[in-house]
C-alpha cells in the first residue's frame, strides 16, 4: 500500500539589527517550519515524522541541525541565500524522505509544497496518516462494513476477531499468520517485519474466506467465547 501526502515547507525571514558580514547584504533571521496538508489543503502537525534533519550551508558553525517535534522549527541568522536538504524520518525501516529547499529572501514569507509517498506504513503510522485523510485501504473497509449498502449478515464479527487474536499464544498466532498468507489476495495489506518480530494485517482487506476461516479457528478457544 502506498499513501500519498503533501508536505508544506513554510519559510519566514526579516532583517535584524546586526552589522553586515558582507557589504550590501543585510543580516537576516530566518525560520523554516514543516507541516502536512490534509485532504482540504489545511496545515496539520507533521506527526507522521519523528524528526527532521536540516543540512545547511557548510559555512554555518553547526550546519547539521536536528529537531524532534513538529513543526520542526529551524531558526538561524545569516546574510546569504542557499539550497538546503531536509531529511524527514519516520519510525519505519528505511523511512527517510529527503527534500531540497531553496532558502531565499525574495519575500518575507513563502511556502513550498512537496508530495511524499509512504510505502507500506505500519498500523501505527497508518493511524497518524488518517488524521490528514483516508488511506487507499479505507474504501475496502467501507465496502466490508456495508456503509450505505444492504448486505446479508456476516457469519463473523471483525471486531471480535481483532480482540481474539491478541489473546492467542505464539504457536496459535503462527497458525493464523499461515492462514492469512495462504488466503490473502492483491488487495490485502500485510506487513511482516522479521527483524523486529512484528506482523500486522488490515483485517478489512482480507478476503471473505480468510475471515470466515479465522472466525472458525478462534471460536474453538474457550477464551474467545
Amino acid at each position: 500500500m502506498i499513501v500519498e501526502r503533501k508536505i508544506k515547507i513554510v519559510t519566514e525571514q526579516h532583517n535584524i539589527n546586526k552589522p553586515p558580514v558582507t557589504e550590501g547584504f543585510p543580516m537576516k533571521e530566518w525560520t523554516v517550519e514543516i507541516y502536512v496538508l490534509d485532504q482540504d489543503g489545511k496545515e496539520k502537525p507533521a506527526r507522521c515524522f519523528t524528526k527532521a534533519v536540516y543540512h545547511l550551508h557548510p559555512s554555518f558553525d553547526n550546519p547539521v541541525q536536528t529537531f524532534m517535534e513538529p513543526p520542526f522549527k529551524c531558526t538561524n541568522e545569516g546574510w546569504g541565500e542557499f539550497e538546503m536538504s531536509i531529511d524527514l524520518f519516520t519510525t519505519e525501516k528505511g523511512g527517510k524522505h529527503s527534500i531540497m529547499h531553496d532558502l531565499n529572501f525574495a519575500a518575507p514569507q513563502y511556502e513550498m509544497v512537496h508530495p511524499i509517498s509512504f510505502k507500506n506504513p505500519s498500523q501505527a503510522l497508518q493511524q497518524i496518516l488518517r488524521e490528514t485523510g483516508p488511506l487507499p485501504s479505507d474504501e475496502e473497509r467501507k465496502i466490508k462494513k456495508g456503509d450505505g449498502v444492504s448486505k446479508k449478515k456476516k457469519s463473523y464479527d471483525i471486531e471480535k476477531i481483532a480482540d481474539g487474536l491478541v489473546k492467542l499464544s505464539e504457536e496459535d498466532l503462527l497458525v493464523v499468520i499461515q492462514m492469512i498468507h495462504d488466503g490473502k489476495d492483491d488487495s490485502t495489506y500485510v506487513q511482516n517485519n522479521i527483524d523486529a518480530g512484528e506482523f500486522s494485517v488490515d483485517l478489512y482487506t482480507l478476503p471473505e474466506a480468510v475471515m470466515k476461516g479465522l472466525w472458525d479457528f478462534l471460536v474453538s478457544f474457550p477464551c474467545f467465547l
